[in-house]
């Protein structure tokens, strides 16, 4: 995991909003909010992740995957097909 994930893990544990280099995370109520370069990739509400399937579909990119997977998503490309918790999307 990378230190800007940590960075951002440790922000939603503690429920404060976070920004660095391309990566913000804003709370609302007991909502974190993270967002990559300005597009919202998922929510994590009491501890479980939400992912926005669309900003997923639209880039499937190596950082989108990575910060997902640092919020405990299992998502991964096999053969240029994206894959969220083993079913193509």
């Amino acid at each position: 995991m990378r230190l800007i994930e940590k960075k951002m893990i440790d922000a939603i544990a503690q429920g404060r909003n976070f920004t660095l280099d391309n990566t913000h995370v804003k709370i609302d109520a007991n909502t974190a909010h993270v967002f990559l370069h300005g597009n919202h990739i998922a929510s994590v509400v009491n501890g479980k992740p939400i992912v926005n399937i669309e900003t997923l579909r639209t880039y499937p990119t190596v950082t989108t995957k990575s910060r997902l997977r640092a919020l405990g998503v299992d998502v991964y490309t096999k053969n240029h097909v994206t894959y969220l918790n083993e079913e193509a999307i």
